[in-house]
């Protein structure tokens, strides 16, 4: 039965573009599929991207994933590889790290491979650093540490001799550096 509905789909299988990965069709006898040895990775939000390599005569192949529905939308391709030829399958954006695997058939269903896909997440960096993690010292002393000195001395003072506006003077003068060192933050 011949379907008159399109549908479009985000997969493409083109005859240029670069791609990271191939994989060989008929190189190592008829029909054959032969996957990539380095493991096949992808990054949420890019596009991966395999590259078809036919090494023998025109090849029908069926590429396919059951499992790959938390990473992609991509669920079936039917591939007729000349040459050459690329499927591009885009990862969701946000999607979790994990693997899916690619089912690729050849000869009707005689030959079957399975193409492990791991999907991580770039490296974070870490941004340099842009403060010491020590104070630097600067030659003079801190306006706080100097009213501080000065609430001590005036407190110390109330404490012999017992006069009651030296204690409150202690208070006022550390709320006057406390205040002024909070307000002069940039």
């Amino acid at each position: 039965m011949i379907s008159l509905i399109s549908v479009p789909v985000f997969i493409s299988a083109t005859d240029r573009g670069d791609a990271r990965y191939e994989v060989h069709l008929n190189q190592s006898g008829i029909n054959s599929i032969d996957i990539p040895k380095e493991t096949i990775t992808a990054e949420p939000g890019a596009s991966l991207n395999i590259r078809f390599l036919n090494r023998g005569a025109p090849i029908h192949i069926t590429i396919s994933s059951s499992n790959a529905g938390m990473f992609t939308d991509f669920f079936h391709e039917n591939m007729y590889v000349l040459d050459e030829s690329l499927l591009t399958i885009p990862i969701r954006k946000g999607c979790p790290e994990g693997i899916f695997d690619l089912e690729a058939i050849s000869g009707y269903g005689g030959l079957k491979a399975q193409i492990p896909v791991h999907v991580l997440n770039p490296p974070v960096t870490k941004p340099q650093e842009a403060y010491p993690l020590q104070p630097v010292a600067h030659g003079r002393p801190h306006l706080l540490m100097i009213l501080m000195g000065i609430a001590l001395i005036v407190y110390c003072a109330w404490l012999y001799t017992d006069i009651e506006i030296l204690n409150i003077a202690a208070f006022i003068i550390l709320i006057v550096g406390a205040l002024y060192t909070w307000y002069r933050q940039q």
